[in-house]
């Protein structure tokens, strides 16, 4: 991998290809548009600086999202605070009549995904927002996959009573 050896051109090929999920996973962490890309920029730092750390034997992506989880984890402990959402980027690109067919079912589930544990929020959007597998859920946050698989499952019950009790119906 050119990048691992200083190749600044292929780094920032690596930049365009990850910048867009390294961005969404902290900005549905930390529920805020400047943290989450704060977060992402440094998460990119991190990397470039450690690149002599990288373990060519595992996925560049998932070495970036660790990164990028410690990095949202670190903000959510310093700043212990609850952040407004900014629906328009939460969402991405839509047109405004999608946006506006979304906009209910999105705020209630980003609303109760704040309301998750941090160790339980973390692991559903991984693994349904972002979609990686037990194992690689597992690398990222250090965690085994039993107990990704364990946290997965109680995070999925608790959103579930969440949005029950916020009136979301089927």
């Amino acid at each position: 991998m050119k990048f691992s050896k200083g190749d600044r051109k292929a780094f920032e090929r690596m930049v365009d290809r990850y910048e867009k999920p390294i961005f969404n996973v902290a900005f549905r962490m930390v529920n805020d548009y400047e943290d989450a890309m704060d977060i992402t920029q440094t998460a990119f730092v991190k990397a470039y600086e450690n690149l002599d750390r990288y373990d060519p034997s595992h996925k560049f992506f998932s070495w970036i999202y660790k990164i990028a989880v410690n990095e949202s984890l670190n903000l959510i402990k310093k700043r212990k605070r609850s952040a407004n959402l900014n629906r328009d980027f939460a969402l991405g690109q839509t047109t405004p009549d999608e946006y506006f067919a979304q906009s209910e079912t999105a705020e209630l589930l980003q609303d109760g995904l704040m309301e998750l544990k941090f160790d339980y929020r973390v692991v559903v959007i991984l693994k349904h927002f972002m979609s990686f597998s037990y194992k690689e859920i597992g690398e990222i946050l250090g965690i085994s996959e039993k107990t990704t698989k364990s946290r997965l499952y109680t995070g999925r019950q608790q959103l579930r009573d969440i949005l029950v009790k916020q009136g979301y119906e089927r």
